[in-house]
């Protein structure tokens, strides 16, 4: 286990979740001005990007579990490493969480019993989609964006802009995503705003976690079966031992 690559993955999950969640608590409904449903989507897209570019030398920049998972179902992550960057991701998704509720909850009127951006199916659902329509979504969703990792990523894709792509990739995601499920594809971005907001939160995690998960793994198998040739583990930038470079992911 290195250090140093689960602290960068702490820090940019962090980040993911603080932006991105943010954005929905704090900014979506802002009165007259609020950003709506295109700011929040661009929010978690951009705050892959910029951790991409920021830490993508030294992690990889996975920044969730179902992409930790997919990338070693696709051949692109070594599985001794899958369990240190999942629990260094949830770990810095549940500090974004307290740092947002301790914002957020300076504000006068605030109800964690809005959601607090949790992610949620039937009554907890933005649109009051079925727990199938949930699950089909999150895992579908998750397989697409798993197979734009692992192409944008892929030793033969435009060097330098797969950063660009994976983030564009999170924001159209969400476009589609937040009126089902409040959009998730992310367990750990999940699990921070759940603990905070417990009862039903809580009941309805198992989905948040299954169906990403289920969806990471089917996009890096597809992508790996469709794309043979080998291609650099995404772990962040090779030691300088003569072994080839990494490349960052998300």
């Amino acid at each position: 286990m290195d250090l140093r690559k689960c602290l960068a993955e702490a820090i940019g999950t962090f980040w993911l979740t603080f932006a991105g969640c943010g954005s929905a608590v704090i900014a979506a409904g802002f009165p007259e001005v609020g950003i709506g449903l295109l700011g929040v989507s661009l929010a978690f897209g951009l705050s892959v990007l910029t951790m991409a570019y920021a830490i993508g030398h030294v992690s990889g920049c996975h920044l969730n579990p179902a992409v930790t998972v997919g990338l070693a179902a696709g051949g692109r992550f070594p599985m001794k490493d899958v369990v240190p960057y999942v629990v260094a991701q949830v770990v810095g998704a549940m500090i974004a969480a307290a740092v947002l509720y301790a914002i957020a909850s300076g504000a006068p009127g605030f109800d964690l019993a809005k959601g607090f951006a949790a992610n949620g199916y039937g009554e907890h659902s933005p649109g009051k989609y079925t727990m199938f329509s949930g699950l089909l979504a999150e895992i579908v969703l998750t397989m697409m964006f798993l197979f734009i990792i692992m192409g944008s990523t892929h030793g033969k894709a435009p060097v330098g802009f797969a950063p660009i792509a994976i983030g564009l990739g999170l924001t159209l995601i969400h476009l589609v995503g937040i009126p089902i499920t409040n959009t998730s594809v992310n367990p750990a971005r999940s699990t921070g705003p759940a603990l905070f907001v417990g009862g039903w939160a809580l009941a309805q995690l198992w989905l948040f976690w299954l169906a990403p998960l289920i969806g990471g793994v089917l996009g890096g198998i597809l992508y790996r079966w469709l794309s043979e040739e080998p291609s650099a583990q995404i772990t962040g930038i090779a030691p300088a031992s003569g072994l080839p470079p990494t490349r960052p992911a998300t």
